[in-house]
């Protein structure tokens, strides 16, 4: 039987209480238990709702005003601009298959570090640091290269909406649309017709 996520109520006071170790913990005990890959759930001690997220964003807006901020304020902005629109769903679960692949990638390395060098070895747990050092411009060549491709693949889709469009509606007759096409391809059809029909 799996074991049940870590109870953690917050109190009117703000104060987190740790129902396993029934002791009050901080915020800094929170991110411990994030980097411990600890199950956990926080929840509010009178109505029971579930506040593990708002506890973890409280958790990223302390590191992210701690000095060294991941995140740029171009990047936020973006990031607001997606709350309510149409990309909301999918942006979120782009973000968390593209942080999953690169953990998992982390894990597969240090799992053989750990392997070839031992459980505790200071190369094993700095392998990690040299990777990311030697790849790191190869990385961001290769997310540069991703983030073209993907926008070529939009403008190909873009194109091809448009012709579909185009083709849907090239069979309907619009009254206003023949008229202005027809005065814009041949702005003197409509004097000549009338000095023509004035003539005879």
């Amino acid at each position: 039987m799996a074991e049940q996520p870590r109870l953690i109520k917050k109190y009117p006071n703000r104060r987190l209480y740790d129902t396993r170790t029934s002791s009050y913990i901080t915020l800094t005990d929170v991110k411990e238990l994030v980097l411990n890959h600890d199950e956990f759930q926080v929840v509010d001690a009178k109505s029971g709702e579930d506040l593990t997220r708002s506890i973890l964003l409280q958790i990223i807006l302390e590191e992210e005003a701690g000095g060294a901020p991941m995140f740029t304020s171009d990047l936020l902005a973006h990031m607001i601009r997606f709350y309510g629109n149409a990309m909301q769903g999918m942006m979120g679960k782009y973000l968390e298959s593209n942080i999953k692949a690169f953990t998992d990638m982390q894990a597969k390395l240090q799992e053989q570090a750990r392997a070839i060098y031992g459980e505790n070895s200071p190369v094993g747990q700095d392998l990690w640091a040299q990777f990311l050092n030697f790849q790191g411009p190869a990385l961001q060549s290769m997310m540069g290269a991703y983030v073209e491709q993907s926008k070529k693949m939009f403008q190909q889709m873009q194109e091809q909406l448009e012709s579909q469009t185009r083709n849907m509606f090239s069979g309907f007759q619009f009254p206003s649309y023949g008229a202005a096409a027809d005065a814009e391809g041949r702005p003197d059809s409509v004097t000549t017709s009338g000095k023509a029909g004035a003539g005879k």
